[in-house]
């Protein structure tokens, strides 16, 4: 098993020679979430495809009704 040491020193050899340090950060940030994100699914579990698009479908109507109304509303308020 790799140290987060070993982890940092291994995505600095990755990075070009004139990263900034936000680069670093950032990479180190996002190989952190992935980590989690890894750990977290083989702890719960995933979901499939086919949930993912129904959830996201619902999710997106809403906000459209959401939209509407606030368009709906501005109009109102502007005459």
């Amino acid at each position: 098993m790799n140290t987060a040491k070993e982890g940092v020193r291994s995505l600095l050899k990755k990075l070009p020679d004139d990263c900034t340090l936000e680069d670093i950060q950032y990479h180190l940030y996002v190989a952190e979430k992935v980590r989690r994100g890894i750990e977290r699914a083989e702890k719960e579990g995933i979901i499939e495809q086919e949930e993912v698009e129904k959830r996201f479908s619902k999710w997106t109507s809403k906000w459209s009704g959401l939209q509407k109304q606030l368009k709906i509303l501005s109009q109102s308020q502007n005459t």
